[in-house]
């Protein structure tokens, strides 16, 4: 069994049960992250309960949101978002899946990596130097491209490995073998290029797609959309689906007290706030204990 999660409010906090909604896929691997009605005393609960220290207004309805992960989901799984992140040091590699039949060029290529850095840290500094959090900022890298005709792909240099007609439900992939979803073990021995070349997350774009979807695969939405978005400082569609990767959640059918508009509500903000921050800051804050400390 895993480790004990620190003691915080009134009532008992056991991690039960892993997060799934309409736009939230996890897999399937699974292990028990603390023992039923474990927590944290003495000086560490102290300690622990210095470190959570949110706007009093918003106390309340961050409960409510974790009794709703209590109740609802089952956790017990070891490929969240922060699994990805401290496994491997604070780096994120990603594979973009061009479910596209308009062509990529090399600008393009370059821009959604820098785009995909940049929507990262808007999530990531607000992790700065709270609880523990051991990175200043998360590195991301593009490492591969999938595409369904290599003609799509409109670059001759090698910065990124390419994949052509690996398909999976419709759509290329990168291998199989690269990809964390598919090797939760780190083993990435017959990966083409080895473990530098793995990547942890997909950035799956599709043509005409509507809305969008996320996990700890990755995120998927309308080609159109991002590749529109590039210039926007806060991409929302990206931002939410890149909150399920990390475990947050939808609130189609309720809202926390107090709270209406947050990017987390989905259509009610199209910007972080910092509702969104002290969720994100929540999930650590429960989760760190799996990383010892």
């Amino acid at each position: 069994m895993g480790p004990a999660l620190p003691k915080r409010r009134n009532r008992k906090r056991t991690i039960l049960a892993a997060i799934g909604a309409t736009v939230i896929a996890f897999g399937t691997t699974a292990f028990a992250l603390t023992s039923a009605g474990a927590e944290t005393t003495g000086s560490d609960a102290g300690a622990a309960q210095e470190d959570w220290n949110p706007p009093a207004e918003l106390v309340q309805p961050l409960d409510e949101v974790w009794a709703h992960y209590e109740d609802t989901y089952n956790m017990d799984f070891q490929n969240f978002g922060w699994d990805q992140v401290m496994a491997t040091g604070g780096t994120i590699n990603y594979c973009v899946r061009w479910d596209s039949t308009q062509q990529a060029s090399a600008e393009l290529r370059d821009g959604i990596e820098a785009k995909l850095a940049e929507q990262y840290q808007l999530w990531f500094d607000q992790m700065a130097g709270f609880s523990d959090w051991p990175f200043e900022t998360i590195e991301v890298n593009v490492v591969g491209w999938a595409a369904t005709d290599r003609a799509l792909l409109d670059w001759d240099d090698d910065s990124v490995d390419v994949y052509i007609g690996d398909m999976n439900e419709g759509a290329p992939q990168c291998s199989e073998d690269c990809g964390r979803f598919f090797n939760q073990d780190g083993d990435y021995s017959n990966c083409p290029g080895g473990a530098d070349h793995h990547y942890d997350q997909s950035l799956w774009l599709t043509d005409g797609m509507g809305g969008g979807a996320g996990g700890d695969w990755g995120q998927r939405m309308g080609q159109e959309y991002f590749t529109g978005a590039l210039d926007q400082e806060q991409i929302t569609i990206y931002l939410h689906e890149l909150g399920h990767t990390f475990g947050l959640d939808d609130f189609y059918d309720w809202t926390p007290t107090g709270q209406c508009c947050f990017i987390m509500n989905a259509g009610s903000s199209p910007t972080i706030t910092e509702f969104d921050e002290w969720m994100l800051r929540d999930w650590w804050w429960h989760l760190k204990t799996r990383y010892d400390l």
